[in-house]
């Protein structure tokens, strides 16, 4: 096991060989630059096969060294399948596994939100001795099988759609208009039952993070590592309310619940989940209970 003066004993880089982004470059750039670093550090780089493999990867990895960092050279939903697997290898008695991420794709929010410094500089620090930190995970049970955490944020309705969309795509102010419009017009409400009462909502989002698509601003004094999770609700309404509404969450001015205290509610129509822009179908009648797991993933940043 690793000793607690120096936790850090490999780096595992997962990529993506086929991506279009600049995923394989970047790993490529940081396994040079950790070289000259650190030396006495190995850094392997691991290609993925197929969609949920980078989750296989880095269980296997975690179980197989202890003290490993996982990097994921790619954006949020890369992240998402690595931060899975890490998290399901301590589940099976495998902990001493860390996780980061190279920032590689469109959707980034995670690393916007959180890196402060370059990944070369905060592995070289702990790899000389220096701790890892930890941050809070959102934990998601559907009563499907294991549960699932993300990294920054859970959703189900408009707000996570039209962040992904947002994301995707390489913004001026008239295309984000644009894009937020044609998310709008062909949204329709989806109902939960929530504390004994049905509830016609247009979104609902769940977040570790302070703020959603570089854009949509959801707290300014949440921090990943607090707790704590924030809940923006948008109950359903009129197109142009909604519009208007979805303008102030933009700004930052709409009214966001910080708690510690899991949240549960039930699906009335079947509804896609977002789990750090990764979509998972939930069937009608499906109940969801998303709570913090404080201090659960061991990172670098």
């Amino acid at each position: 096991m690793p000793s607690p003066s120096n936790p850090l004993q490999r780096v595992v880089v997962v990529l993506n060989p086929n991506s279009t982004g600049d995923g394989p470059a970047n790993a490529r750039a940081l396994r040079d630059q950790l070289a000259e670093r650190v030396p006495h550090l190995p850094v392997d780089l691991v290609e993925t096969e197929h969609a949920g493999h980078a989750e296989q990867i880095a269980r296997e990895q975690v179980a197989r060294h202890p003290g490993v960092l996982v990097v994921s050279a790619s954006g949020d939903g890369g992240y998402h399948e690595v931060v899975n697997g890490v998290v399901a290898a301590g589940r099976a008695g495998h902990d001493g596994g860390l996780a980061a991420v190279l920032p590689s794709g469109n959707a980034n929010d995670h690393a916007n939100a959180t890196q402060h410094r370059s990944l070369v500089d905060a592995v070289a620090d702990v790899a000389g001795g220096g701790r890892p930190e930890r941050m809070d995970l959102l934990e998601v049970d559907t009563g499907d099988g294991e549960p699932r955490v993300a990294h920054s944020y859970v959703g189900v309705g408009l707000t996570p759609v039209a962040a992904a969309a947002l994301n995707e795509n390489d913004l001026d102010a008239v295309k984000e208009t644009l894009l937020v419009v044609k998310a709008f017009w062909k949204y329709r409400p989806m109902t939960i039952g929530r504390d004994g009462r049905d509830v016609r909502i247009d979104s609902l989002v769940f977040a570790n993070i302070d703020r959603m698509a570089k854009y949509a601003q959801l707290s300014d004094d949440s921090s990943p590592d607090d707790g704590r999770f924030e809940v923006l609700m948008i109950k359903h309404r009129s197109k142009l309310r909604l519009l208007a509404e979805f303008a102030r969450v933009l700004r930052g001015r709409h009214r966001v619940e910080s708690r510690s205290e899991p949240y549960e509610f039930r699906t009335r129509n079947p509804m896609p989940l977002q789990m750090d822009g990764e979509v998972l179908p939930l069937a009608g009648g499906a109940t969801v209970r998303v709570r913090c797991l404080p201090l659960a993933l061991r990172t670098v940043r």
